[in-house]
């Protein structure tokens, strides 16, 4: 059973979190006062940082996108190299996203609660990730004979290579 400091101080406690009633030192409700500071809307925006931070975010995304298209241009360095071109791109788009799940689900601004839900997911969709390795690896060890004959090799990347050379050599003319 609490006593009336006790029951005070409790509410006095929720006070500070901001939900209850609001009560002063002697237990008497206290009535909130209205203005402008005190506004929900006046103190989510302050939180969040107004518009001028989204807007930052939504350009920050309009550059990371003109990345993503910049490894299909000419002027990238490692257009032999498609691999770099695939990394880049996942490095890109896994911040974009970022920048998505931060600002714009408001995920910055939760409670410290968001990492006992994101921590495990992050870390089975790693393990999931690391398990198919494997059968990616041995897909072609056992296989039947009718796919082993359709299925594609280096060699045959090899052949249309050479065909596309020969073509460019060797240009048909329309009639």
């Amino acid at each position: 059973m609490q006593t009336h400091d006790e029951t005070s101080r409790a509410s006095t406690s929720e006070d500070s979190q901001g939900h209850g009633p609001f009560t002063s030192s002697s237990g008497q409700p206290v009535h909130a006062k209205h203005s402008e500071d005190n506004s929900p809307a006046h103190s989510e925006e302050h939180q969040h940082g107004g518009i001028a931070k989204y807007m930052l975010v939504f350009f920050a995304l309009c550059i990371l996108t003109t990345m993503s298209f910049f490894t299909y241009s000419p002027y990238w360095p490692w257009r032999d190299q498609p691999h770099v071109g695939w990394i880049f791109m996942i490095a890109v788009s896994c911040t974009k996203a970022l920048l998505v799940v931060l600002f714009f689900m408001h995920v910055r601004w939760e409670a410290n609660w968001k990492y006992v839900l994101t921590i495990p997911a992050a870390m089975m969709a790693v393990f999931l990730a690391i398990m198919l390795i494997p059968d990616i690896g041995l897909r072609s060890r056992m296989v039947s004979q009718e796919r082993l004959l359709h299925m594609a090799r280096p060699s045959d990347e090899r052949l249309l290579e050479k065909a596309h050379a020969q073509r460019e050599e060797h240009p048909t003319t329309a009639h």
